[in-house]
Parts: C-alpha cells; structure tokens; sequence
C-alpha cells in the first residue's frame, strides 16, 4: 500500500525565466563566474573557409522582439566535419568549435554569432545536405526548447536538392529558413514564433 505524501508536493512545470541566463550565461547577467560565457566565442584561433556573421531577433506573435530569449547554434566547420567525437569522417577545425551560445540583447532583442559558413554534411542515404546551421530556442514562456535550421539564401542549387527541405509541403514558408547576406556581409536571420511569417520548426 502506498502513502500518499501530504508534505512534498510535485512542483508546478515552469517555463524557462531569468534563472535561465544565470546559469547558462553568468557573465551575461553581471555574475563573473569565467572569462567568458560558455559558448560566447566559436572562432578558438585562426580558422578555414569563410568567416561570416549572423544577426538576428526573435518575435512573438504580435511582431514584437523576445527580450529574454537565449539561442544555440551547432554546425560543421567549412569542410563539413563537426567538432564532435562521433565524427569518423576526418578531423575538424582545431581552431572552430561548432557551438556557439548568445543571450539577447535585453533591449534590442538582436544575437549575434561570430562563425564560419557550414560545409555540406551527409543525409542518411548519403546525399548532400545544403550548407545549414541548427537553431535551438529558449525564452519565458517557451516550455520546450524550440528547433530550427538556418540555411542560406545564396546557395540555390544545394538548397533545391536539400533532403530537408525538400519535404516541407509549403513551399512558401521555406523563405523563413533562408538568411539573407546584406550589403554588410553580415546574414540576417529573424525568427517568428507565430503568424503569417512563422518560422519552420523541427520535431526533434
């Protein structure tokens, strides 16, 4: 028989608040734990292939930036091999880490990501991914984690061929996985969690 316990009571699920930061970005939020936030520099050194930025936000259903969201990236260097000991294709950038992890500006709503462009990865049957970057998203009010991709709006022939997107059956969405190279170099990304410009998002 069991008895049931009136004193300990199962905590109510929480969303991911401002503890968030704290313990994932420390120096973010004024607490000087390390040098540096863990995930804060991908570039480790001199680094192969091309060197890019990505800026971005992330907007709620109403248009307006998430302040308080906290976004990852993981992808493969320029070669295509990731920083990974389950990658037996060859070694990858000493120099590049292939994560990479930036909170928000908390008045801008902008991350930014200092990176290189991503080579092209194998699929399961063997045929080439597009060049991609994976996204994962967290903010207050956000349960589970959220995962995206970023692909790039100037590789035209591998996004066509691309084993990912080509079973999205809204071709029209596909633009919001697309960042855009601006005058600048820089590749902008912007995130819609709802709406008519919702961005594509992974079961995984």
């Amino acid at each position: 028989m069991t008895e049931e316990n009136e004193r300990l009571k199962e905590s109510p699920s929480q969303t991911a608040g401002p503890y968030v930061h704290i313990g994932c970005t420390p120096n973010f939020t004024g607490i000087a734990t390390y040098e540096t936030d863990l995930g804060a520099l991908m570039k480790l050194g001199p680094v192969t292939g091309q060197e890019i930025t990505i800026e971005g936000a992330i907007f709620d259903g109403d248009g307006a930036p998430l302040l308080d969201a906290l976004v990852e990236i993981w992808q493969a260097d320029a070669n295509g091999l990731f920083n990974s000991a389950n990658e037996m294709r060859g070694a990858s950038d000493p120099n590049f880490s292939g994560w990479g992890r930036c909170p928000v500006d908390m008045e801008t709503g902008e991350f930014r990501f200092e990176t290189v462009k991503p080579g092209r990865v194998p699929w399961v049957d063997g045929s080439l991914q597009a060049p991609h970057i994976t996204m994962w998203i967290v903010a207050r009010g956000i349960n589970i984690g959220l995962q995206t991709r970023i692909y790039f709006a100037d590789e035209v022939e591998a996004n066509l061929s691309d084993p990912i997107l080509s079973q999205i059956d809204d071709r029209d969405r596909l633009t919001s996985l697309l960042a855009n190279e601006d005058e600048n170099g820089t590749h902008r990304f912007d995130v819609h969690l709802q709406g008519p410009r919702e961005t594509v998002f992974f079961d995984i």
